[in-house]
Order: structure tokens, then C-alpha cells, then sequence
């Protein structure tokens, strides 16, 4: 009967290799489990508190200078200078 070499060592190390991978798998779950039950915590706690929500914020309208050029683009519009298209075109790039 031939005798037949084993790899303990290689075995060994593939072992340990995989085990170490699967506790730092676990190690950093746990610690993402950690931070987002802080997170819910204090979601809570100012829930509790009643801290308001941050307000949107209100969006801005237009500047009365932007309201002049609108003007002057209507009165083009309205002499023929400008077609409907190119009014629709600078109009929103005024507004937008």
C-alpha cells in the first residue's frame, strides 16, 4: 500500500485563513448592528424631545431684475423680434 503524504500544514492554514476571514465578516456586521441601533437612538431621543425637523427650504422666487428681463422678453415677443419658441427657450432659462 502506496503511503500517502498528507498537507497538514497547508490544511492548517487554510483553516485559520478562513476562520480569521469569518471573524472579521462578523466583527464588522456587529459593528454596522452597533451604529445603526445609535442612529435608531437617537432618532428617537429627539422624536421624544420633540426637536422639529429641519424645514425645507423655501425656494427662491424671482429676483426683480429676472422679472424686468421677463418683461422685456414678452415685449420682444409681442413686436415679433422673438418667436413663441425662443421665448418658451429663454423663459425657462430665466426661471430655471
Amino acid at each position: 500500500m502506496p503511503l500517502v503524504r498528507r498537507r497538514p500544514l497547508l490544511r492548517a492554514a487554510a483553516v485559520g485563513g478562513g476562520a480569521y476571514v469569518a471573524g472579521k465578516r462578523r466583527a464588522q456586521s456587529q459593528q454596522r448592528e452597533s451604529d445603526q441601533e445609535a442612529r435608531l437612538e437617537q432618532v428617537e431621543q429627539q422624536q421624544a424631545y420633540g426637536a422639529p425637523p429641519p424645514a425645507p427650504a423655501a425656494p427662491a422666487g424671482p429676483t426683480p431684475d429676472t422679472i424686468e428681463q421677463l418683461r422685456q422678453l414678452g415685449q420682444l415677443r409681442d413686436q415679433g423680434v422673438l418667436t413663441e419658441e425662443e421665448f418658451a427657450q429663454q423663459k425657462a432659462r430665466l426661471l430655471g
